[in-house]
């Protein structure tokens, strides 16, 4: 087995036996790398430099008798997270050459950890797509099907996780950009409770949506990288002052008489019949292990992508205000101040994302904004408030990630409506706050994976996490590899 292949708890237990060093797994990623990234193309930026010194480090940290959660281990982090020092550009010519003066805290406490950065992986521009092909850069491809996307707008580190080339990676989810990407690309993806991950230092796209959560290889991965991101952080003011358990602890677990939800809403007209019966089989499985599967409804599903596309963009107008050209980033010369500003924003930006601040500042306009922005938030609180009510009666939901396998790239680029509807089932957990996760639950016959997602309540992690490790154990979907 070679080191590139092996996720987070299986380095970790080999380094802290000795038996392989930082230097040793850092240097299997790079030759991983250097194989299949052409094919890929999951980075946008590769500190090799920088990602030896870390391990030099991390191997001096080993030797002193210094066994933090991370030391040695090489994760991938999206691009839309300052790296103080690295290039963050959020996959956007704006920022092309923008070098951060400082960490986001995400970073830092996997520093504080002792990880090894093996690179900066690429997104859909300021993380606004479901597909990764908005990058400003370079399409990232799916590992299963090269001709085929890997989702977004976190495609870049789902498809570095399924491809080995790092051990976990580091995602953001606005609407599904964690959950939906870890789906189609066979891999496991978490969008925490929205505050429970600080979001200082990650690039703003919708700040009353944006998580950062991990992906990685498996469940307990995922429950380890929680482990060290999560937490109160006081640069940020909507991360949430809530005692962080051990995720860990929740592996292993019994589900018997655990509720399962599953709600009408989810199971829909359209829907590839694949992923329908992936999903069926999937609460099946639960009910074999001793789960009560329950019927329940949440009525207010259907106005959740209108919903969600009023207030991201409206939060994506406001917040993208900044790129001027005058502080930091691309500045396009013009003949005034204003020309310069037009010039720079023309320029910079790509299609989508101009959409969506064209989008965000209508909506926001005066005689518009109650209409708008107003009634959204209006919606928001009766989504979030279906899920108060069905968790009552249940302890998860469980709902396919994506209607569809990985589609191909170029399908649904000339419509971005059908591309908005990608994110069906997963925007309305970033709407209501909740916690989601996704983990792989089968493959259509073309080979194409598909994801399960588990919903839990605000705050409970450990529920979910203790829901997909028993699944993810009772079955072998997450064994598979692409073959490259």
């Amino acid at each position: 087995m070679e080191l590139y292949s092996l996720g987070v708890q299986e380095l970790r237990r080999m380094l802290d036996k000795g038996e392989v060093t930082a230097k040793e797994i850092i240097t299997s990623v790079y030759s991983r790398i250097d194989a299949v990234e052409e094919k890929i193309k999951a980075y946008v930026t590769l500190p090799r430099n920088e990602a030896f010194l870390m391990a030099d480090k991390a191997d001096r940290d080993l030797s002193a008798g210094t066994k933090k959660l991370m030391t040695g281990i090489p994760v991938a982090v999206k691009d839309n997270m300052c790296t103080k020092g690295v290039p963050t550009t959020c996959s956007s010519k704006i920022l092309r050459n923008f070098i951060p003066p400082y960490e986001s805290t995400v970073t830092s406490k996997l520093i504080e950890a002792g990880y090894v950065l093996s690179g900066k992986t690429n997104l859909d521009e300021f993380a606004m797509g479901s597909s990764t092909e908005n990058s400003g850069f370079h399409t990232t491809r799916n590992p299963w099907d090269t001709e085929r996307i890997p989702g977004g707008s976190s495609g870049g580190s789902a498809a570095a996780v399924a491809a080995d080339e790092c051990s976990a990676a580091l995602g953001s989810d606005t609407g599904g950009s964690i959950r939906q990407p870890a789906s189609l690309c066979g891999v496991v993806g978490m969008k925490p409770t929205y505050g429970r991950v600080s979001r200082y230092g990650l690039v703003a796209f919708a700040s009353s949506l944006d998580q950062i959560g991990p992906i990685t290889k498996n469940v307990t991965d995922c429950a380890m990288l929680l482990n060290v991101i999560s937490g109160r952080d006081f640069r940020d003011s909507t991360s949430a002052p809530v005692l962080v358990p051990d995720f860990t602890a929740a592996i292993g677990k019994d589900v018997k008489g655990m509720k399962i939800g599953v709600p009408k809403e989810y199971f829909i007209e359209g829907m590839d019949p694949e992923v329908d019966s992936a999903v069926r089989e999937a609460i099946r499985k639960f009910e074999s292990l001793g789960a009560v599967p329950v019927d329940v409804s949440l009525p207010h599903t259907g106005y959740a992508v209108a919903t969600y596309y009023v207030l991201a963009t409206s939060e994506a107008s406001s917040n993208l205000a900044r790129y001027d050209g005058v502080k930091y980033g691309f500045r396009a010369e013009g003949k005034d101040l204003i020309d310069t500003y037009m010039r720079t924003r023309a320029e910079g930006f790509g299609p989508e994302v101009k959409r969506r601040i064209m989008l965000g500042t209508y909506a926001l306009s005066s005689g518009y904004y109650d209409a708008y922005y107003k009634k959204a938030q209006q919606v928001r609180t009766l989504i979030k408030d279906d899920f108060e009510k069905v968790f009552r009666e249940v302890d998860v939901i469980v709902t396919p990630t994506s209607p569809t396998a990985a589609f191909r790239m170029g399908e649904k680029t000339e419509d971005p409506l059908q591309m908005y509807l990608a994110d069906i089932f997963t925007i309305s957990v970033n709407l209501a706050g909740v916690p989601g996760i996704s983990v792989p639950c089968g493959f259509t016959t073309g080979n194409l994976p598909i994801g399960l997602q588990l919903i839990g309540k605000h705050f409970d992690e450990e529920t979910l996490l203790t829901a997909s490790f028993a699944y993810e154990q009772s079955t072998e979907w997450h064994k598979r590899k692409p073959a490259l």
